[in-house]
Order: C-alpha cells, then structure tokens, then sequence
C-alpha cells in the first residue's frame, strides 16, 4: 500500500510577496490605492490625517486575527451577531402582584400525595408480588388488578 503525507496546517495561506499573503498583499494595496486618491483629492493636512486612518485601517484588516479568525471575518460575524442575537431570553413582566387568588381557600392544598393505610399497602405489595394477579377480596377496592386480556389504560389505580 503506498503511502501519502497528509497535510498539517491547512489553514495556513500561501506567501506570494515576502512574507505576505494574496489576501494581505491585496488588502495592503487596495489601502494604497486610497492614499494615492486621497493625496490627489485632498490638501496636505487632510492628507495627512486621512493617509494615516487609512493605512492603520488597512493593516488591521491585512494582519490582525481575533480568535483564529481574520479581522474582516470577525467583524462580519460581530455585526450579524449584533444585528440578530441567537440566544433569545424572555424577560417576564409580572401582570399580577397581588396572588392570593391562586392559594386554595382550604388550609389543605389539593396537590397534597393520597395517604395510604398499612393494609392498602399490604394489598398493592401483594399486588406488585404476584406480577398482578392478586384479586382483591372486597369488591369496593380502588386497587385496579392486571388480569390477562386487559389493556395497561384498564388498570389504573384510583
């Protein structure tokens, strides 16, 4: 079997000027052309003023990275993220401040769990022991039994 080298750095761009790559070598160029057009437009003062913002412009955007990401990258994905944030937060307005109307007017709430007697215990232990076919003794029991043939929706329980 004949073996290839994978490459290591793909994320590395290719040097085509010195040390600069296509994408710095335009960017810089690009930020020169407007010196050029800004020393013919403008008087020396502004020139001055405009050549310097335009070129530090340039260079940040040629040779800064944020995170691993190119300067022009990053700020694309600060103003999206800006413009439409992905994580939505729900900010609750209170409509209500008074909530006695939601307590119950018994002292006992109705969520309260069912209290449950040793012998009702007793018989659903007997229950759970015997895979469901225990029949109950007494006919007003609210212990549904499992018999076979029945639907598990038949046996509930209260």
């Amino acid at each position: 079997m004949q073996q290839f080298t994978v490459p290591q750095f793909i994320d590395v761009e290719a040097k085509i000027v010195g040390p600069l790559s296509i994408r710095q070598f335009l960017v810089l160029m690009v930020g020169g052309i407007f010196v050029v057009i800004f020393y013919r437009i403008f008087d020396f003062s502004l020139f001055l003023v405009s050549a310097i913002l335009t070129i530090m412009l340039a260079a940040i955007f040629a040779f800064t990275k944020i995170r691993g990401m190119d300067f022009h990258y990053f700020l694309l994905c600060f103003i999206q993220t800006t413009g439409k944030p992905m994580i939505r937060t729900w900010n609750r307005v209170p409509e209500m401040d008074n909530h006695d109307d939601l307590i119950p007017p018994s002292g006992r709430s109705n969520n309260s769990p069912r209290r449950f007697t040793t012998s009702h215990l007793n018989k659903l232990s007997l229950i759970v022991d015997t895979k469901g076919y225990y029949s109950s003794e007494d006919a007003g029991s609210d212990i549904n039994v499992y018999r076979k043939g029945q639907e598990p929706e038949d046996m509930l329980i209260g």
